[in-house]
């Protein structure tokens, strides 16, 4: 006999869980507690499976029938209902573990670090995931929507900082889209944000255009006064035309001054590729001069405070402005 909602009211437990059917299939389980369960008992190849489907008043009768139905037609059509919401659960509990911090920290770490990625780059990609953390951090990935993205960005541009928004941007674009590809989400919101934030005006870095001009820079370089490394890393970096963090990082083992090469290792190149540097005749004088000062091992421009780290970057920088 079909259940009724005044039936299902009425029924009162007992010292042992017990059983009343409704209908092809669907019964409801009284437990000691009192609770009300559907259960949904079906067969796949001879063998007897159950769906759990919710708790009455909770699950209406209504509902639990209409469960047992969509149960029925995914059985028929050779489905199992059990194994379907058992895989939805462990997904579901999985995609609630995997936040924005977590997969952005993989992404760094996976698709940057073991690529062999510039040093310099994982830092700067550490310091935009420290930027959006507080806001999204701990957000599952596959919950996020544009406005909590854009939130953090927005605060950025507030205080004028323009051009880390439109990058921190960038780098949540590059982890929502490695979770994609990992199934961890279904989309990159930040696609949405294109326009939303400021456009930053463009700055000119500081640039010598005329030979006299130039002339005068070499001139003040010989003339410096302050830490001899520092004079000769300035001197040597007009013939070498490297970048400044390529610079601060030389190691002597790297360098050829019979020969008058440096070569550079692909792991210090932004590009990823070994590059060879023709040492001028200066430039061997200079480093024969840092050899005798300091000897012939680890930096070639190491720091003041400690040789077994370089150059600070901000050195070089320092010394052009107490020229002027």
């Amino acid at each position: 006999m079909p259940l009724t909602d005044t039936r299902l009211r009425a029924l009162k437990p007992k010292d042992k869980p017990y059983k009343v059917t409704d209908e092809r299939g669907l019964y409801v389980e009284v437990t000691p507690t009192g609770s009300k369960l559907w259960r949904f008992r079906y067969r796949i190849g001879g063998a007897q499976k159950k769906l759990c489907i919710g708790s009455y008043p909770e699950i209406s009768l209504k509902q639990a029938r209409d469960a047992a139905y969509e149960a029925r037609r995914a059985v028929a059509s050779g489905g199992d209902p059990a194994f379907e919401k058992r895989k939805r659960k462990i997904r579901a509990e999985f995609l609630s573990a995997q936040t924005f911090e977590a997969v952005a920290r993989e992404y760094i770490e996976q698709m940057m670090v073991q690529n062999g990625r510039a040093d310099g780059t994982i830092v700067k990609a550490n310091y935009f995931l420290d930027k959006l953390a507080p806001a999204i951090g701990n957000r599952p990935i596959n919950e996020i929507e544009p406005f909590e993205v854009l939130a953090p960005l927005k605060r950025l541009e507030a205080i004028g900082k323009h051009e880390t928004a439109k990058k921190c941007r960038s780098f949540a674009g590059r982890v929502f889209r490695y979770g994609v590809a990992t199934t961890r989400c279904k989309s990159d919101p930040t696609s949405m944000l294109k326009g939303a934030l400021v456009t930053p005006r463009a700055t000119h870095y500081a640039a010598i255009l005329e030979p006299n001009e130039l002339g005068g820079l070499l001139r003040a370089i010989d003339d410096f006064t302050g830490y001899m490394v520092t004079k000769l890393a300035l001197q040597i970096a007009p013939h070498v035309f490297v970048r400044p963090g390529e610079l601060r990082h030389a190691e002597w083992h790297e360098i050829d001054l019979v020969d008058g090469v440096w070569k550079i290792p692909a792991g210090k190149m932004k590009a990823r590729r070994a590059h060879a540097v023709p040492l001028s005749k200066q430039v061997r004088g200079y480093l024969s001069d840092l050899g005798e000062m300091l000897g012939r091992e680890g930096y070639v421009f190491p720091s003041a405070r400690s040789s077994k780290r370089p150059m600070s970057e901000n050195t070089l920088n320092a010394a052009f402005r107490r020229m002027g």
